[in-house]
């Protein structure tokens, strides 16, 4: 029988983070709302749209940090809603001067409206400029291993290939793909995208995947919060499960029970 594998911390750029669920800021009733399905799902690590959000770059208007405090949370800002890689060069400066020389970044630069896949050729592009700049990047990106193994060598801390269009909800598309990008994998690899619900978190971390981040499949449930509890505990069982080591698929049955001393 092998062996149950061994588990290791899950560490991003020196930091090591208890939970392995990340989950974003955007498309909730309202801040309060955010604040609740933030704490209820455990998570410590808070990516926000600084696009689309206040985080201090528009004086009188709610700022996002009032109710998710960097004191308590690790902020991830991204560059969702960047569509070449100089918007998301100067979204990723604008971030780390709005939080005081902070370096870690989610980096994502589209493709177009309608798919909101992954720009590769321009992902590239950015992700040379921001880490020859200081920055821990984390980088958004198709499910393609080769595409996953170059963002790696280059010096990503992370990647995090798509499990399905953002938004959708349609669970992990290409579980293969996936399953390549694990095996090459010299960094983290996150599931990013496409995620809808608890079972959906849980194949992710199943196949190996360190964490999981998503913003939709919490924030449009009907019950948010409790969504965001149902995730928090989808990632601890499929990362057990991971660990643990699932028994071989079989064509036929195979009766549960001993055999010996049966009653003839």
């Amino acid at each position: 029988m092998s062996q149950v594998r061994n588990d290791k911390p899950f560490t991003l750029a020196g930091r090591t983070y208890q939970s392995r669920l990340l989950v974003g800021t955007g498309k909730y009733q309202d801040l309060e709302q955010t604040r609740v399905a933030i704490e209820a799902s455990g998570a410590e690590i808070v990516t926000v749209a600084v696009r689309r959000t206040n985080i201090g770059q528009t004086p009188g208007e709610p700022n996002l940090l009032d109710v998710i405090s960097p004191d308590r949370y690790t902020i991830l800002p991204n560059t969702a809603g960047c569509y070449d890689a100089a918007e998301a060069v100067r979204t990723c400066r604008l971030a780390r001067e709005l939080l005081d020389g902070h370096n870690l970044v989610k980096l994502e630069v589209l493709a177009d409206q309608k798919t909101l896949f992954p720009n590769v050729i321009e992902t590239i592009k950015a992700a040379e400029v921001l880490i020859k700049d200081g920055f821990d990047v984390m980088v958004y990106t198709s499910d393609d291993p080769i595409i996953a193994r170059q963002l790696a060598q280059m010096g990503c801390i992370a990647v995090m290939p798509l499990a399905g269009l953002i938004g959708t909800g349609l669970g992990i598309c290409n579980p293969y793909n996936l399953r390549i990008i694990l095996e090459e994998a010299t960094v983290p690899v996150l599931v990013d995208a496409g995620v809808g619900t608890a079972s959906d978190a849980t194949i992710a971390m199943e196949l190996g995947c360190e964490a999981v981040l998503m913003n939709s499949a919490i924030a449009h449930a009907q019950n948010p919060v409790m969504m965001a509890e149902a995730m928090k505990y989808a990632i601890e069982a499929g990362r057990l499960a991971y660990l643990a080591g699932r028994m071989p698929k079989k064509l036929y049955a195979s009766a549960s029970s001993p055999l010996e001393g049966m009653i003839r």
